[in-house]
């Protein structure tokens, strides 16, 4: 390949794979053999991939024997490792053995438990240490990225100790004393185990090969395109290539119009992009000038002029104030149409940008010869956009992949492992169960319909007692489901194994895990299938089997972990492992990230994400050093991360056609946008070019929006059912009159339609449980000292509440919510009692009437449960309400809004409550029990008792008689002013869709 030597650059815009391989092929002529000698260095993986296919293409689908193509590995480790490298790479010397390489998962648990033993250490013999398991599981996954940092660099941590002078913060002193557990602990540990770090064994094989070369360089062509030498190692071996005869030298968009100036200050920005290649041309001791452009090259004039626009947006910040004057700065002429083919979209949250993106690249999919590629750092928009293309079932290789932890064998193991340690906990329970893979043996929908049967029976509602063999028992208590008890026996034998290792304090993780792996295909397995069939296939259970084989696998960790941190541990163990799908997915529509985007090329490139701290991200030393620090040590700036994106995203920003995405608001905060937009802007305002980016193509935020919106609205009127009158009501309580006067839809809903809502899961204390408490105490007190209070009220009251509050040992939240209000409600019921004590012959408690008149459809009886009804030396009747929560105003009792006391006084007056005989009202009040600042209070209704209760059973009366009119229809809230402060029916009314603007002139309870 005579013609092809030394420094070329390919420039932005072009699509590099394919002039690479045109050139390639144009320097050799019709010489296929030489073609197969040739040695092609790439950054990763994917680049060779891309290269391969780009061949496939230039050659017009000719045979040819590709030359060979291998990945540097400088940049991701899981898409290189030079281990994999042919044997003409450079061998180990004669009679040495190298290290094996150091699985990752392996040296994150021998590092955890390092942390672990340090911690100790620290804290005394007899202390409880201060890091837990899952604490040193994080802590080592940092310390791994710290020392990939130090070992890539060629670095060492032998300097740690002069990097913190006596003047540092303590903090800084206590961080190099934890540190020098890679730098005095783990070299022993490598030493015992006779292995080494992935990054070590990289830049070892880098340099010996570079070495190698330097010494005879070989006699066929060898290639380096696509890499910027960032990575020292890298650098060396690019370096031996250039100084072959045959070496040829490809660089990714280096910047050759750029003045001499700014070229200087150039090489002093690690955060511009073109420093790095700056940086590699001082190692190759080569000057700029020396750089030639690709063969077979040539970019479309807009595409260049965009180019050139953006080079000079992002000038450095000593050259931006004379961005017009410089030589080689754009002609205003030509500014105006700078930004052609690139349009920018702001959109409102980062959902909203997902499904624009979705659009533009389901719109590129309608041309079978065109192809789009999403280009962004933020995983989450990544997954957000794949999951919109669903819609129009596409799917799209995300080349980033899929956290194991977020697929669903993933997500069932941290479910197994959190119910397990929640010893079985209704809400962990039925988080595990409903999971796809949970079938216990069964066929999967017969497992659903009796794990929904078990939830209604035990798992709803207040937290049944812990553990498998309490919730047996009250399944057997329950007459609802008593006959799932053998199923659920069955259930439990699966599940007990991994809850009896958990439940010990201390375990080793192998047993755990052992245990845990057992569980989860006993549980997996249907009538059909083995449990290890249907977990463990396809590429997420692959993954998930291999994961699980590892941590067993790393037996010389001996790792012991208090068995309540699993769960977190297990989640630490999982961060960083990615899931990538091998086929299956859309050819011409492609998410990439940024790494995986260099070298790539599609005809619509959406840049997304661009908001400051996501692309570019945050700048960050890092937990363990600070900048000066780092400095000292050696290790290359955080800016010089920036550097790297910033050449991401000119590289980009020159494809054919570009689209540039944001969101305003990112978690419902305000955001950024990314500097390298602002910059753009700010040329653009410089140059006067009131243009700027171009205009969407298309209105993709308003079809953003229709995507989810109704094809067509008619407008209807509010729900007005109106059942037959035989379906109507004959019997209702007085608390559901009131819903009847306030809410006729839900007492529709409740008694007409049979729903009721579902109890909640795991539900915590309320109002409702303190409710329910104050009013059996009370009734237990009542029953016992009927005809007069004894000696001391409140220790009778207390000494019943402790009883009653016994029975709710499950529930130590209620005890530690209530007992306290309970004790100041029973002091104050003490003096009510004493005051009462003289004016009352004979009390009763939660005693049940009923009242039944006549109606037009029909006999109607009304019926209640009175909390407490007096006898007054006058043989008249006091009837008393409790009430924990707010109580009805006045307002709302005279309008029959609030008619459940009035209603028992009428009762009562009818004689119809249980062993009282009909008698006048001496009082109707109401005792607000709310064990607060003011523990109680006695709210008499104002006014005639006798008159309240003749005028609620005259109200009561005229509401059945109006109900029992079959063209009545049971409205929804027909008055909002007094509408019920909570309804389990509201949404299904739809309460809010038919909401108009008047509110009517009467004046609700608060007024």
């Amino acid at each position: 390949m005579p013609e092809l030597r030394g420094l070329y650059s390919i420039a932005a815009g072009e699509a590099f794979a394919e002039r690479l391989a045109a050139g390639l092929l144009d320097s050799l002529g019709g010489d296929r053999d030489a073609l197969a000698a040739t040695t092609v260095l790439l950054p990763t993986r994917r680049a060779c991939i891309g290269l391969r296919d780009a061949f496939l293409r230039v050659s017009d689908g000719q045979a040819l024997i590709l030359p060979r193509l291998l990945p540097l590995g400088d940049l991701d480790e899981a898409e290189a490792d030079l281990a994999m490298a042919p044997a003409s790479w450079a061998a180990p010397a004669a009679g040495s053995e190298p290290p094996a390489v150091m699985a990752p998962l392996r040296r994150q648990l021998l590092l955890t438990r390092l942390i672990l033993q340090w911690a100790e250490r620290r804290a005394g013999a007899d202390a409880v240490p201060q890091v837990t398991a899952d604490q040193a599981v994080r802590l080592a996954a940092a310390l791994a990225v710290l020392q990939d940092q130090v070992e890539t660099e060629g670095l060492d941590f032998e300097g740690l100790a002069e990097l913190v002078p006596e003047r540092y913060a303590a903090h800084w002193q206590e961080t190099l004393r934890f540190l020098e557990i890679l730098s005095e602990n783990w070299p022993k540990v490598e030493a015992a185990l006779q292995v080494t770090s992935a990054a070590k064994h990289r830049r070892a094989v880098t340099l010996a090969q570079a070495e190698a070369w330097r010494r005879q360089a070989p006699a066929d062509p060898v290639v380096v395109a696509g890499s910027t030498g960032s990575v020292p190692a890298t650098a060396a071996l690019i370096a031996s290539v250039a100084a072959m005869p045959k070496g040829v030298v490809v660089l990714p968009g280096l910047d050759l119009e750029a003045p001499a100036p700014v070229w200087q200050e150039i090489t002093q920005d690690p955060s511009h992009p073109q420093y790095g290649m700056a940086q590699l041309l001082k190692r190759l001791d080569a000057e700029r000038e020396s750089v030639k452009l690709w063969p077979a090259t040539g970019r479309p004039a807009g595409v260049a002029l965009r180019s050139r626009f953006a080079a000079v947006a992002l000038y450095p910040a000593a050259c931006t104030l004379a961005w017009r004057g410089f030589p080689g700065a754009l002609p205003d002429a030509d500014l105006a149409a700078a930004l052609h083919g690139v349009s920018r979209i702001d959109c409102s949250d980062p959902g909203e940008e997902a499904r624009v993106i979705a659009l533009t690249m389901r719109r590129q999919a309608e041309d079978p010869d065109a192809t789009a590629a999403l280009v962004t750092p933020d995983r989450d928009l990544a997954r957000r956009v794949a999951a919109e293309l669903r819609r129009w079932d596409i799917e799209v290789d995300d080349s980033a992949g899929m956290p194991l932890g977020k697929t669903p064998p993933g997500v069932f193991l941290q479910l197994l492992a959190e119910a397990a340690v929640a010893a079985w906990a209704p809400l962990e329970l039925l988080a595990l169960l409903k999971h796809p893979l949970v079938a216990a043996g069964e066929a999967p929908g017969s497992f659903r319909r009796k794990l929904r049967r078990l939830e209604m029976a035990v798992l709803r509602g207040p937290r049944p007692p812990a553990g498998l063999k309490a919730l047996s028992a009250a399944l057997a208590a329950s007459e609802a489901a008593r006959d799932l008890g053998p199923w659920f026996e069955a259930l439990a034998e699966r599940l007990a194994p991994l809850g009896e290792v958990l439940a010990r304090r201390h375990c080793a993780l192998g047993e755990i895990v052992t245990a845990h792996a057992a569980a989860a295909e006993a549980l997996a397995a249907s009538d059909a299938e083995s449990g290890a069939m249907r977990l463990w296939r396809e590429e997420a259970g692959e993954a998930a089997a291999a994961f699980l084989s590892d941590l067993l696998g790393c037996e010389e960790a001996g790792l012991s972990v208090a068995c309540a941190t699993y769960p977190a541990v297990l989640q630490g163990l999982l961060l960083g492992l990615e899931v990538r799908p091998r086929y299956g997915r859309h050819p011409r529509l492609h998410i990439w990230g940024t790494l995986e985007a260099r070298m790539q090329s599609a005809d619509l490139l959406i840049l997304g994400g661009l908001n400051e701290g996501t692309w570019p991200a945050a700048t960050d030393p890092g937990p363990w050093l600070s900048r000066p620090m780092r400095d000292a040590l050696g290790l290359p700036s955080p800016e010089r991360a920036i550097g790297l994106a910033a050449h991401d995203f000119l590289q980009g920003l020159a494809a054919p056609r570009v689209v540039l995405t944001r969101s305003k608001r990112v978690a419902g905060t305000p955001s950024v946008p990314s500097r390298w937009l602002l910059r753009l802007d700010a040329l653009a305002a410089a140059a006067d070019v009131s243009t700027g980016f171009a205009a969407a193509d298309e209105p993709w935020q308003p079809w953003s929006s229709a995507l989810d919106a109704p094809q067509a609205w008619r407008p209807r009127s509010a729900p007005a059912p109106r059942p037959p009158l035989a379906a109507r009501p004959r019997k209702l309580s007085v608390t559901r009159v009131e819903t009847w006067m306030r809410d006729p839809y839900a007492l529709y809903a409740e008694r007409i339609l049979g729903l009721r809502a579902l109890e909640p899961i795991d539900a915590d204390p309320s109002l409702a449980d303190l409710g329910n408490l104050i009013h059996r105490i009370l009734e237990l007190y009542v029953r016992r000292h009927p005809e007069g209070p004894p000696a001391d009220p409140g220790g009778a009251l207390l000494a019943i509440g402790a009883t009653v509050f016994a029975d709710q040992q499950n529930r130590p939240g209620v005890r530690a919510f209530w007992w306290p209000r309970f004790t100041r409600i029973a002091a104050w019921l003490a003096g009510q009692e004493d005051e009462r004590q003289a004016t009352v012959l004979r009390s009763f408690a939660e005693v049940k009437g009923r009242l039944t008149f006549a109606a037009p459809g029909g006999d109607f009886t009304v019926t209640a449960t009175a909390d407490r009804i007096d006898i007054t030396p006058a043989a008249a009747l006091a009837i008393i309400d409790y009430k924990t929560g707010s109580l009805p105003s006045q307002k709302a009792v005279e309008r029959g809004f609030a008619p459940q006391l009035p209603l028992e006084g009428a009762i009562a007056k009818a004689g119809g409550f249980e062993g009282i005989a009909p008698a006048s009202l001496d009082a109707l009040a109401f005792w607000k029990l709310s064990g607060g600042s003011e523990p109680g209070q006695v709210k008499p209704i104002k006014g005639a008792p006798d008159a309240h209760a003749d005028g609620a059973l005259a109200g009561l009366k005229d509401l059945v008689a109006a109900f029992d009119d079959p063209e009545q229809p049971y409205p929804s809230v027909p008055r909002r002013e007094w509408a019920p402060r909570y309804s389990d029916y509201t949404h299904l009314a739809r309460l809010k869709e038919w909401a108009r603007g008047d509110d009517g002139d009467d004046e609700g309870e608060g007024a």
